[in-house]
């Protein structure tokens, strides 16, 4: 490091800064210390900076074993804000999000010494799990239970679903059908209350829900029941996929989107805009929630919690062409 400090013309603390992401240097520093680390060929000791600074700069996460869109987008963009600043991420995937492949993950990560934990359980099962990790162990849930009193970052599940649901009640409808996520899912629950809220709000009727899970066939089964029901002129899916399962059901029923019904989706996956018609949907920013669930697991890490142990992210409704009047 002190070769690298001389070769650049600057402090050894200035190279620190710069190996470690520090926001406090001006850039054309930073390009020649990078630019002398790269002839230098100089790559930091981590062990040897563990055993002076008491810190591995390696985080744990651990998630499901899942391609669903919204954790995986999330896991994502928490490993490159994570490598942005400089930290080795770690990542346990489970198969079932239950509390003893939970608590396996958490040891798992407590045994290579981990600064900290970033665990992505967004069922009660799994953040039950987590209750029981020691205090003394740095930890961020993502999407856990709202209720309880721990560091938590989460998008604004009512929020995004009551926006989703006075959208299609503005354009007229008298009232909005909800294909639902798994009921143990905290996203889910919160996307239920967000609908239902709206509805009351508006004095509208609030109709029984239809249970589905996360994937395309859930929604096309629940969309062939409401495909034929002449009522139903509106409907708020859990997420796009849901959506586009509902849109065949439709389409095969020969019901028209959005000439006869109505459509809204949660997620903004990158297809929403190419179906057909484009989806009106509601967009998590994943970026944002990786930047917080960052924030608050250094200040952990340090000791000094600042803020709210809660963080919330507010998503944005996104309109496209799958919601309209409906016909007089």
């Amino acid at each position: 490091m002190n070769d690298v400090a001389r070769l650049a013309g600057v402090s050894h603390q200035t190279v620190s800064r710069v190996l470690n992401g520090h926001p406090n240097v001006r850039h054309q520093t930073r390009l020649r210390v990078r630019a002398a680390i790269e002839e230098l060929g100089y790559r930091p000791n981590r062990a040897a900076r563990a055993l002076v600074t008491g810190r591995s700069q390696l985080i744990g996460v651990v998630a499901q074993n899942s391609t669903l869109y919204g954790p995986s987008s999330l896991l994502g963009a928490f490993e490159l804000a994570a490598t942005a600043r400089g930290f080795v991420v770690s990542v346990r995937r489970v198969r079932e999000l239950d509390g003893a492949s939970i608590a396996a993950a958490v040891e798992h990560h407590r045994d290579q010494r981990v600064d900290g934990i970033v665990a992505i359980t967004p069922t009660a099962a799994a953040d039950a799990a987590l209750a029981r990790v020691p205090a003394g162990v740095p930890l961020v849930t993502v999407d856990g239970d709202p209720s309880r009193d721990a560091a938590l970052v989460t998008v604004d599940q009512e929020a995004g679903a009551r926006a989703a649901t006075r959208h299609l009640l503005d354009a007229g409808h008298r009232t909005v059908w909800h294909v639902s996520g798994p009921p143990d899912w905290f996203d889910a629950a919160g996307r239920v209350r967000g609908w239902r809220r709206a509805l009351e709000e508006a004095g509208a009727e609030v109709p029984p829900v239809s249970p589905g899970d996360w994937s395309a066939e859930a929604g096309y089964r629940a969309g062939q029941l409401l495909a034929r029901m002449p009522e139903v002129t509106a409907v708020f899916a859990a997420n796009d996929h849901q959506a586009l399962g509902i849109l065949r059901a439709m389409a095969e029923r020969g019901r028209s989107v959005p000439g006869e019904v109505s459509i809204v989706g949660f997620d903004d996956v990158p297809e929403a805009a190419f179906f057909t018609p484009p989806l009106t949907t509601v967009r998590p920013d994943f970026d944002a929630v990786a930047a917080r669930t960052l924030e608050l697991l250094l200040d952990r890490i340090s000791g000094e919690p600042a803020g709210p142990a809660t963080r919330t992210v507010t998503p944005l409704l996104v309109p496209r062409a799958s919601v309209a009047a409906p016909h007089a």
